[in-house]
């Protein structure tokens, strides 16, 4: 079967990089390509989402692309293997939504590069931008293991040109961290997908369950999954592989941070989902541990945040605490008295997109206020929003979302974790909520500090944003709202996606008590 949906998404961005490259130095049809091309990619995977079919007795897997036999290795069954189901639908669709935010609010990448005294490079950038789109939805769409490992190879050489050519700061410093830590985490990867592979004879993700249960003994099945889970815990962060976050957020141009927060990150929690899939037994037997891991992502990001005066340092600090209400979620899968609960696992699910969409805006509006203020520095802003109202208002609706307010995407992924969790994990769901009780501290202050108070006089003549500002910010503002107020639209999808950790964790039960 070949619907060639799928690989439109994953080579369209791609094959549009390539041709950047015959571009002239004319930047502003570069810039019009690269937009022009990042709104038929989100309408592509709009489309996408929209017809996943979630009615009962419609097939776990859709919109399938395969070639089996692709590679002709002697030992190997390396396939051409790409669909969607309800757990990569959603995150299909926000890597369309995320990549066209980023190329939109790069359209003055070339000046701010002139401003700093920097060659502007726009061709190359747009084509970094655009490769790096293509890889991560080739991660989200890849069924077969070693293909999902190429991809997920792939997205890091666009990141790491990004950070250290078009980034600040410390940039080549931050640029090698996040390849460093990155790479590790890929050879864990690696190894344990080959142990896998010599174990089953598959690279099949939709296979692998079966063929895990058959092996048996023979399968050395909790190093495969904390070879695997490490690989997973870099790229989300779990603490205390967390490092190399704070500093690429820091020193990242915009578009490389939403990127960064909004969907690579959910490349690591995507991992571990399908993970739990495949080794049910494992996951049931680390949820503990899994449980822990989450309740210090989420108190240790939170209570480091408060201690924070640069902007884009202090949310990527709220995104780690924000990765573990994740962990907490899939660990509650193993319910109350050995039962199987998928609320939880809804709720980590759900968590994924929300955090992208709202931490991905609360990067976005951060770069616009930098590229106006020059400065991320908290105690030297203060009063913009009498200049920018318009940003001030949108900062407030993401800050908002974060801290989780009710009819908004925040509020009803975390209420689905917390619900999932408790009655299992009672005292840890009490910490995390604590951590929630921090959130809304330092976001609170920040949005205080930043946009209400005196006015800095050195910031009298800023402007608000502009209309073509305006696109990503509300197509953002839309996306927090719908997901708040209707949840159904994602959560009916999300639920069929994690049938397949509620089964396997159900047959695994089943087999235990046998």
């Amino acid at each position: 079967m070949f619907t060639g949906l799928l690989t439109a998404a994953v080579l369209l961005p791609i094959v549009a990089a390539v041709l950047i490259l015959l571009f002239g130095r004319d930047a502003r049809t570069v810039r019009i390509f690269a937009v022009a091309v990042s709104v038929v990619e989100f309408l592509l995977t709009l489309f996408v989402f929209l017809n996943y079919d979630t009615s009962e007795g419609a097939d776990q897997f859709q919109m399938v692309d395969r070639v089996v036999d692709w590679i002709p290795i002697e030992s190997f069954e390396v396939q051409y293997y790409l669909a969607v189901d309800g757990l990569s639908a959603p995150l299909v669709m926000l890597t369309g939504l995320l990549g066209m935010v980023a190329i939109f609010a790069s359209w003055t990448i070339g000046q701010q590069r002139r401003e700093q005294g920097e060659e502007p490079r726009e061709r190359e950038y747009f084509m970094w931008l655009l490769a790096l789109q293509g890889a991560v939805v080739g991660v989200f769409t890849s069924l077969d293991f070693l293909l999902f490992f190429v991809f997920w190879e792939l997205e890091l050489i666009p990141m790491f040109f990004l950070i250290s050519v078009w980034g600040s700061g410390r940039r080549e410093y931050s640029a090698m961290k996040f390849l460093i830590f990155t790479i590790l985490g890929s050879a864990f990867m690696l190894v344990g997908i080959l142990v896998l592979y010599f174990s089953t004879g598959s690279f099949d993700m939709t296979e692998l369950p079966a063929l895990v249960r058959q092996a048996g003994t023979g399968l050395p099945a909790l190093a495969v999954f904390l070879l695997l889970f490490v690989a997973f815990a870099v790229k989300l962060p779990v603490w205390p592989l967390h490092t190399w976050l704070p500093d690429a957020h820091t020193d990242a141009p915009t578009a490389a941070s939403v990127m960064l927060a909004g969907v690579l990150l959910k490349m690591g929690a995507y991992g571990m989902f399908r993970l739990g899939a495949i080794l049910p037994d494992v996951l049931r037997d680390v949820s503990w541990a899994l449980a822990a891991l989450g309740v210090i992502n989420i108190l240790y990001g939170a209570s480091v945040v408060l201690r924070q005066t640069d902007m884009k340092r202090l949310i990527a600090f709220s995104s780690i605490s924000h990765m573990g209400f994740i962990l907490l979620g899939l660990a509650s899968a193993v319910g109350v008295a050995g039962s199987v609960s998928p609320i939880g696992l809804t709720g980590a699910s759900l968590q994924m997109f929300t955090h992208g969409v709202i931490t991905g805006m609360l990067f976005l509006l951060v770069g616009y206020v930098y590229e106006r203020a020059h400065t991320r520095h908290i105690p030297d802003l203060g009063g913009l929003v009498g200049r920018m109202p318009v940003l001030g208002a949108a900062l407030l609706v993401a800050g908002l979302a974060s801290l989780g307010l009710p009819s908004t995407a925040g509020f009803v992924s975390e209420i689905h974790v917390f619900l999932g969790t408790f009655p299992v994990w009672s005292w840890m769901t009490a910490l995390g909520a604590f951590g929630v009780v921090l959130t809304a501290g330092y976001i609170l202050w920040m949005i205080q500090r930043v946009m209400l108070g005196p006015l800095n006089p050195r910031f009298a003549d800023l402007k608000d944003a502009t209309p073509l500002e305006l696109v990503p910010i509300a197509a953002l503002i839309i996306a927090i709202m719908v997901v708040g107020i209707f949840p159904s639209t994602l959560t009916d999808v999300f639920s069929t996606g994690i049938t397949p950790i509620v089964e396997s964790l159900q047959m695994d039960l089943t087999l235990s008590r046998n």
